[in-house]
């Protein structure tokens, strides 16, 4: 238990450190559109074809902003939008520590980020045709998808209260569903 401790700590401070550039203050005047596409399975594309090293689409992400009209990516330069079939990013494994209502649950994303959920960083679901896809907020508005098997992970960690089902995280009730 006490590794489990260490790591959940070791990556909550290694995202803590992470510098990325500050996208939200840049203003470019040249704008336009690139023909590149984040599948809904976290696939990025860029003209028809799939971007095949990880690397780029990590690099990308850095850059990554949500704007009034969509997507795009950023830099001092320019402003170029791409398309977001559902969100940009996918949510691929869980950590818990503690048990509710004093745990915390950490989300690794598929860009390598660690997102630890808290009032910032909130769990919501969706009802897409009757079926719920859940979210997590990562940054200024961009938002995770939690995968398949790491919702029902998630849905392990639910308790009954009333008419919700809810999970617990840095202090806070997060409701991810309804009686």
């Amino acid at each position: 238990m006490e590794k489990a401790e260490s790591l959940f700590d070791t990556l909550t401070a290694l995202q803590a450190s992470k510098k990325l550039p500050p996208v939200k203050s840049w203003q470019p005047e040249r704008s336009g559109k690139i023909d590149i596409r984040i599948a809904t399975d976290g696939t990025w594309y860029h003209d028809g074809d799939p971007i095949l090293r990880d690397a780029i689409p990590k690099l990308f992400a850095t850059v990554l902003r949500l704007d009034p009209h969509g997507y795009c990516l950023v830099t001092p330069a320019e402003k170029l939008y791409i398309e977001v079939e559902d969100a940009p990013f996918l949510a691929v494994d869980m950590e818990v520590r503690g048990a509710a209502p004093d745990s915390d649950l950490l989300f690794t994303t598929n860009m390598d980020d660690y997102i630890l959920v808290d009032a910032e960083h909130a769990l919501r679901v969706t009802d897409v045709d009757g079926h719920p896809r859940p979210y997590l907020h990562v940054r200024d508005g961009l938002e995770a998808r939690l995968t398949r098997p790491v919702y029902y992970r998630l849905v392990d960690q639910c308790r009954a209260e009333g008419n919700d089902y809810c999970v617990y995280s840095a202090g806070k009730r997060f409701i991810l569903g309804h009686t």
